[in-house]
């Protein structure tokens, strides 16, 4: 008999966090949601009691991550898909951005996810199977005046992640860089940080700070078409690595790759002119 798969799912309050977990019980998954405040998942427990755990994690606090990775294990015996999705935005220009607020940014987006990451592999490499789910952003492959420290963390991510995906495939383990453009989240909302304004910056990174707080539950993206996007790239014979979600996506990372290709075309001769010369 097949086991039923568990997924296991950070920052299930809400958003993205909650429509995986919706969609991972519509498939008869077992889910282990996590958000700091327990009470926050009540009502998703009471959807199937028996096919959901729920577990108070603040990902930033040391230890947190191993003690719900053991709870994760001490109920369903196993881990199939880990989703790193906790996380939250800031705007700002770079100068307007303190160094704690950075800081803090990346113990949530980066560290938390990472330290994640290395609860579960364990489990993962001893059942040689399963997948790591990192949540990034389109922002993860390119960035825009105002969010220089929301794409530094998904850069951080998302280069960690492709070395990852080398480094456990010999265990049948699977990752999988998930970049989606605008949905319908909490993310412009109260998972967005704005930072204080200075004038100078008001002509760049003006349009942004209006952009961020005006899209707020008026994006495209449905979180419930995501779920099911992922899991269908998960279930694929070659899982790819990144996954555009939404439109916006494809188009914007479209464009900076080729933006890319156009400027090493441009260049290639005067990088290749830095090699010592052939004696």
């Amino acid at each position: 008999m097949t086991a039923t798969p568990t997924w296991f799912i950070t920052g299930t309050s809400s958003g993205f966090g909650r429509a995986f977990a919706e969609h991972a019980l519509a498939q008869g998954h077992n889910v282990v949601a996590t958000a700091r405040r327990v009470d926050a998942l009540a009502d998703l427990v009471a959807q199937a009691p028996e096919r959901v755990l729920a577990v108070a994690l603040d990902v930033d606090v040391a230890g947190a991550a191993e003690a719900a990775v053991g709870a994760a294990v001490a109920r369903f015996g196993r881990i199939d898909v880990l989703i790193n999705n906790a996380g939250y935005g800031v705007v700002g220009a770079l100068e307007e951005t303190p160094d704690a607020e950075l800081r803090a940014l990346f113990d949530t987006n980066f560290f938390g996810a990472l330290a994640l990451t290395r609860a579960a592999l364990p489990v993962l490499r001893e059942q040689r199977s399963g997948a790591i789910v990192n949540i990034s952003s389109l922002g993860g492959q390119l960035s825009f005046a105002g969010f220089s420290a929301y794409s530094a963390t998904k850069f951080a991510l998302e280069g960690a992640s492709e070395a990852l995906a080398q480094e456990v495939a010999p265990f049948g383990i699977k990752v999988l860089i998930v970049e989606p453009g605008q949905f319908r989240t909490q993310l412009a909302g109260a998972g967005m940080r704005h930072m204080p304004e200075l004038e100078a910056y008001a002509a760049t990174v003006g349009g942004t700070r209006a952009f961020a707080h005006d899209m707020h539950q008026a994006q495209a993206g449905d979180p419930r078409k995501a779920a099911a996007a992922i899991e269908r790239a998960l279930a694929a014979p070659a899982t790819p690595l990144r996954l555009q979600l939404g439109g916006d996506s494809v188009d914007a990372v479209r464009a900076h790759a080729q933006a890319l290709l156009a400027d090493l075309d441009a260049w290639e001769a005067v990088a290749r002119g830095t090699d010592f010369d052939a004696r």
